[in-house]
C-alpha cells in the first residue's frame, strides 16, 4: 500500500498522477474483500475494494516494462516528470533500467523516490518486506496487546501507510530543495523505518530507563489513568493523567478519597499502581452505560471518547461534518465509498475529482502527449507492450 498510498495523497492535493501498472494489470485489481462490497460485482472485471481503496484522483497506464519498449515509454516520461514513486524490491527497478541513476541522467531535477521494506542500502536491503514482518521486525509488536499476553500486530498496516506518510514527507522536502539547488534527489525510505520512527515513545523509555517497553493494553507508559474504560454497554476512553483532569474525574466517579490514597496521589505512583487503580474506577464505570460517562466527562471538560467499531468511526458526526467518507460512481460498480484526505487545506483543498483508473485506460492519452504518434501506438499495441 505505500506507493499507492503516498501518490494518492500527492493526487489528492493536485499533482498529476500517472499509475503505471504492468500490461495484465497490478495483484491487487484481483483482490477481493468479503461481500458484500464493491469488489463483490460481477459488472467490473479487474476491480476490486483494496485496488479502489488508493487509487483515486490518478490517471492509469499498463506497460510491459519488461521489453524495451515499454521501457523507453517510461523514461520518456521520466524526463519531463517532477518526481517518479516506485515500490520495488531494491534492485528491481535497476534491472528494468530504470534506477535512479539511469533516470536522473535523464533529468537532472526529478525526485526519484524508492519505498521498501527495509530502505536501498543496510545487511537486509535485497529482503522483501511486508507490514506484518516490518511491525515484528520494529518492535511494535512487542509493544503492542494486552499486558503479559502474546505480541500483537496494530489493527491497520501502519508501517505501510507510515511509510507512504514518510515518503510524501521526503518528496516535498526535496520539492523544496529543488527551489534552492536547481538538482533533484533520491528519496528513500522504508516499512521498517517507519515503524521504528513511529516508536518514539517506547524507545525513549528503554534508552532512559534501561527497562523494555511492553503491551499494556489501551494504557499510556507515562500517565495514568490514561486508557480504556468498561461500561455496562462497551468500552470508553478517558484521559484523566493531570492533577485537575485526575482530581475532576474521581470526583465525577465519586471516588474523591482516591485523591488522597498514597498509591494515586501522584502522576507517578498512579503509573505504578495503575493495574489497583484500574480495577476501583471499572467497579464503578460497569454500572452504568457508556453514553452516561461521556455526558458527564463532557459536562466536567474531562477528554473522553467511546471505543468505536468501524462502522461507528465512519458514521460519527464529526468524521462526517469533516469530510472522512465521500463517494463517486465507477462504471459497472455503482457508488463507491472512500475516505476523505485528512488534510484540510484553506486555499488549495485536496479535492476527489477522479476516480480510479480502468486498466490501460489512459494509454493513448498519456502516449499522445508524449509525442507517440498513431502508428507508434498501433505498434505497442501489436509487440504486446501495452493493452
Amino acid at each position: 500500500m505505500a506507493g499507492p498510498f503516498c501518490s494518492m495523497l500527492l493526487a489528492d492535493m493536485g499533482a498529476e498522477v500517472i499509475k503505471i501498472e504492468p500490461r495484465e494489470g497490478e495483484h491487487t485489481r484481483q483482490e477481493r474483500l468479503l461481500s458484500p462490497g464493491p469488489s463483490a460485482s460481477s459488472g467490473a472485471p479487474g476491480v476490486s475494494a483494496s485496488f479502489l481503496a488508493v487509487n483515486r484522483n490518478k490517471r492509469g497506464m499498463a506497460i510491459d516494462l519488461k521489453r524495451p519498449e515499454g521501457v523507453e515509454v517510461l523514461k520518456r516520461l521520466a524526463a519531463s516528470a517532477d518526481v517518479l514513486v516506485e515500490n520495488y524490491r531494491p534492485g528491481v527497478a535497476r534491472r528494468l533500467g530504470l534506477g535512479y541513476e539511469e533516470i536522473s541522467r535523464l533529468n537532472s531535477k526529478i525526485i526519484y523516490c524508492s519505498i521498501s521494506g527495509f530502505g536501498q542500502t543496510g545487511p537486509y536491503a535485497s529482503r522483501g518486506g511486508f507490514d506484518l514482518i516490518a511491525q515484528g521486525m520494529s518492535g511494535i509488536m512487542s509493544a503492542t496487546g494486552s499486558e503479559g499476553g502474546p505480541p500483537v500486530k496494530v489493527g491497520v498496516p501502519v508501517t505501510d501507510l507510515g511509510a507512504g506518510l514518510f515518503a510524501v514527507f521526503g518528496i516535498l522536502c526535496a520539492l523544496r530543495a529543488r527551489r534552492t539547488t536547481g538538482r533533484g534527489q533520491l528519496v528513500d525510505t522504508s516499512l521498517f523505518e517507519a515503524g521504528l520512527a513511529l516508536s518514539a515513545w517506547e524507545a525513549t523509555e528503554y534508552w532512559y530507563t534501561g527497562e523494555l517497553p511492553k503491551p499494556l493494553g489501551t494504557a499510556h507508559r507515562l500517565n495514568a489513568p490514561y486508557q480504556a474504560f468498561r461500561a455496562s454497554d462497551g468500552y470508553f476512553s478517558v484521559g484523566a493523567a493531570s492533577i485537575k483532569n485526575w482530581s475532576l474525574f474521581a470526583s465525577l466517579l465519586q471516588l474523591d478519597h482516591l485523591r488522597e490514597d498514597a498509591r494515586f496521589k501522584t502522576s507517578g505512583t498512579r503509573l505504578a499502581n495503575r493495574a489497583a487503580l484500574e480495577k476501583l474506577i471499572e467497579a464503578v464505570t460497569l454500572r452504568q452505560t457508556r453514553a452516561h460517562w461521556l455526558e458527564r466527562c463532557e459536562a466536567a471538560g474531562i477528554p473522553a471518547g467511546p471505543i468505536y467499531s468501524i462502522p461507528e468511526a465512519l458514521a460519527d458526526p464529526q468524521a462526517q461534518a469533516r469530510g472522512m467518507t465521500q463517494d463517486y460512481e465507477y462504471p459497472g460498480v455503482g457508488r463507491v465509498r472512500t475516505l476523505g484526505n485528512p488534510v484540510k487545506m484553506s486555499r488549495s483543498p485536496a479535492r476527489l475529482h477522479k476516480r480510479p483508473p480502468a486498466l490501460g485506460e489512459d494509454n493513448e492519452a498519456v502516449l499522445e502527449e508524449l509525442g507517440f504518434s498513431a502508428q507508434e501506438i498501433l505498434q505497442l499495441k501489436k509487440n504486446h507492450v501495452i493493452p
